[in-house]
């Protein structure tokens, strides 16, 4: 696979977890539904292979950038497991409105695992880029890298008006941490 390929490949990959942030992000605001601890966590999985993601944009391709994603969508894939075991039990209920008939933790597992085979699909059909993103940035890379790090800037400041500087709480009512800086 050619470097500007896998360059363009990355880009859209970065664009793929800004939306999937920008998403949860949206639901959170317009959807009034807080995302709880496990979620939080899922967010952050998807902080971790989204920079996986920026790092190659920027850097071009390297095996360390895909074992960043790699790791990311494990420790991810782990938690979003976790939530889908603590409600696949009829009778104890979910958390958040179905979304294509899966839950929101359902579909974070989905794409963490696609994100594995990819990252080890991308690992065995390119080489190593060498130092720099192959001829510049593109407008598009460039407006993807700002909208990935606003989507992970934005979600880590509603986590801490979620939650503090303290533990999240299991089932979320409202911002603690924002209600208590404005107290």
């Amino acid at each position: 696979m050619s470097e500007r390929i896998a360059y363009h490949l990355n880009v859209l990959g970065l664009l793929a977890i800004s939306a999937v942030l920008l998403f949860a992000f949206a639901d959170q605001f317009y959807g009034g539904e807080l995302p709880c601890p496990l979620c939080i966590l899922q967010r952050a999985g998807f902080v971790i292979v989204g920079t996986g993601l920026a790092l190659n944009v920027l850097f071009g391709s390297a095996a360390r950038h895909y074992g960043v994603m790699i790791i990311g969508a494990v420790v991810g894939g782990a938690v979003a497991l976790r939530q889908v075991a603590l409600h696949v039990i009829p009778g104890t209920g979910a958390y958040g409105a179905p979304f294509f008939g899966l839950h929101f933790y359902s579909w974070a597992f989905i794409l963490f695992v696609l994100v594995c085979l990819g990252s080890g699909l991308m690992l065995l059909l390119t080489r190593p880029a060498g130092k720099g993103a192959i001829g510049g940035l593109s407008g598009l890379g460039i407006a993807v890298l700002g909208l990935f790090a606003l989507m992970a800037v934005g979600n880590g400041i509603s986590t801490l008006a979620e939650c503090g500087f303290g533990l999240c709480p299991d089932n979320p009512t409202g911002y603690i941490g924002l209600d208590a800086l404005l107290k």
